[in-house]
């Protein structure tokens, strides 16, 4: 399985600016008192790993997803779609009720250079999940990066409008593909290494990530909102979604079909910080100047993991 490029160094030299958001607010009708929560699924690389082939992490990910009663978006990247597995999985999630969205076909970095280019590359996925009955036209940005320059930026919301897509923003960014690449490492040397410590720091880290961005929505909006998780089609989801679902309905916090997530004007909101993009609460906080000492950037990254599961011997 390819390791996910370190999105520090995909970002490193990018310089940001908090520019004031021109953006209408978001939803009243949702000031809930408690945050919901929906689970949003990128790239479907469905590579075998240890314990559970990419078929058997697929059915345990649906399963959890069915036991919850919650449905799901998964945001597919074209390169990931082969001719074998890929229809049998992709059509059971649209069988389910979960929406299947657009993840680009290449997977690249857009920096803003050429947002034709990535157009075209969006473009080349969507045969691939069109035939699907759960497929919107929603498209995720690889490694939540929408431009470094405002021209750029720009050009790309004018060409997505074109082409009625719609922007899928994460809410609550996640660094679990970096937990999975260590749990990976760790059962190639020893297949039978206890996963009971890898459960217990993803779901603090998952838990402390959902708190700060939850904690930055209510600053901005005075409520909560139903918020959108990036998580990737990895073997922590397979191991440990059940267990995290399980653990936010415990602690308070509503699960919600993604579709009603993505319904919410909140998830439309456009702010005008640069570099775009990062978790959307995020950049509305960048936009809105207030919280410069509390938005690091990226705002997620493995750099920030690594020396806490050292500590930890993870």
């Amino acid at each position: 399985m390819a390791v996910h490029p370190d999105r520090r160094t995909l970002l490193a030299g990018l310089a940001t600016s908090g520019l004031v958001a021109g953006c209408a607010r978001p939803d009243r009708g949702r000031a809930a008192a408690t945050p919901g929560i929906a689970v949003t699924i990128d790239d479907f690389d469905l590579s075998d790993t240890p314990l559970l082939s990419g078929s058997e992490r697929d059915a345990a990910i649906l399963a959890a997803l069915r036991r919850h009663r919650v449905k799901a978006a998964g945001f597919v990247a074209g390169k990931y779609v082969d001719a074998t597995l890929a229809p049998r999985i992709l059509t059971r999630w649209s069988d389910e009720g979960h929406i299947l969205g657009n993840h680009s076909f290449s997977h690249r970095y857009f920096s803003g250079q050429d947002p034709a280019g990535l157009m075209a590359d969006i473009l080349r996925c969507e045969p691939l999940l069109s035939r699907y009955a759960g497929f919107r036209r929603l498209f995720r940005f690889p490694y939540l990066a929408e431009g470094k320059t405002a021209t750029g930026r720009d050009a790309m919301r004018a060409l997505l409008d074109r082409h009625r897509y719609r922007n899928a923003p994460v809410t609550i960014d996640t660094s679990d593909w970096c937990i999975d690449n260590r749990l990976k490492a760790r059962l190639a040397v020893d297949p039978r290494s206890a996963i009971a410590p890898y459960r217990r720091f993803y779901l603090d880290h998952v838990w402390e990530r959902a708190t700060f961005y939850d904690g930055l929505a209510r600053s901005l909006f005075g409520h909560s909102i139903d918020h959108t998780i990036l998580l990737h089609h990895r073997l922590t989801t397979g191991l440990f979604l059940d267990d995290m679902l399980a653990m936010f309905r415990a602690r308070g916090w509503r699960l919600v079909d993604a579709e009603t997530a993505f319904a919410s004007s909140t998830l439309a909101l456009k702010p005008d910080t640069l570099p775009a993009g990062q978790s959307l609460i995020w950049s509305l906080a960048k936009a809105d100047g207030r919280f410069a000492g509390q938005l690091r950037y990226p705002g997620e990254d493995g750099d920030y993991e690594a020396p806490r599961m050292d500590a930890r011997g993870l």
